[in-house]
């Protein structure tokens, strides 16, 4: 699908409206657009990849299918049910089991919300990347339609009162807990803190899903915020 097109972005909002029925086909779609971004900076094909906190593995399927090297670190062994074996590490994306500059991309989709410290987080990926590497990081910011996650978006009224109305609403209690393993995390911030990295530079700061000008909003103080969604940053590895 071309990037940016209103029909990825129909595309990708509808296999995540069914993301809690059919969870394999939503993410192996994103995993799939996911790689085509990053190959338009890097070949995938024999580039060592690493996948932090990939969950099931659909990522490092589809990469490895592309003709990387490519290996799921995931801290949650409960995610881990339906992920690639051979490759997977249970592991914390704070502490990487590998040795400095190990791989040609660092990639985490949708993790950075979930933990408390993104620069040390950050820290870590670049640490494991080499000079001249990519890294690749996405995710979802707390003031936008779906920061909430699954309580979004009644999040503007407060996450404990979202959450206690989506476990009212459905009887099962939610997976999400703001202070615990969801953050809120914002987009100016996360862009001023990058910039204001020595080991990393900015080669593309964009809104993931928008389906046109995807660069420009999250330039926008204020309504990048809410507008942005999903902010996507290709960063490079400085020597």
């Amino acid at each position: 699908m071309k990037d940016p097109s209103f029909r990825r972005s129909l595309s990708l909002f509808r296999a995540f409206m069914r993301e809690q029925d059919d969870p394999a086909t939503a993410y192996t779609l994103l995993a799939r657009d996911a790689a085509d971004q990053v190959e338009r900076y890097m070949c995938l094909d024999g580039r060592v990849v690493a996948d932090v906190g990939g969950g099931a593995g659909h990522f490092t399927r589809e990469f490895r299918r592309r003709g990387a090297q490519s290996y799921l670190f995931e801290p949650d062994p409960a995610e881990l049910a339906d992920a690639p074996g051979a490759v997977t590490v249970l592991a914390d994306g704070y502490l990487l089991p590998l040795a400095d500059g190990a791989a040609d991309l660092c990639f985490s989709s949708n993790v950075l919300e979930h933990v408390a410290d993104p620069h040390t987080f950050l820290s870590e990926m670049a640490r494991v990347t080499r000079p001249g590497g990519l890294i690749y990081v996405s995710f979802t910011n707390w003031l936008s339609p779906w920061g909430g996650h699954e309580w979004a978006p009644w999040h503007y009224l407060g996450a404990e009162r979202a959450r206690e109305r989506y476990e009212r609403r459905t009887g099962r209690p939610a997976k999400h807990r703001l202070g615990e393993n969801l953050f809120p995390i914002g987009v100016g911030q996360t862009l001023r803190d990058v910039r204001a990295r020595d080991d990393v530079r900015i080669v593309s700061a964009r809104s993931r899903y928008w389906p046109v000008v995807p660069e420009l909003v999250p330039r926008v103080p204020y309504l990048r915020e809410v507008a942005t969604w999903n902010l996507l940053l290709i960063l490079r590895r400085c020597p």
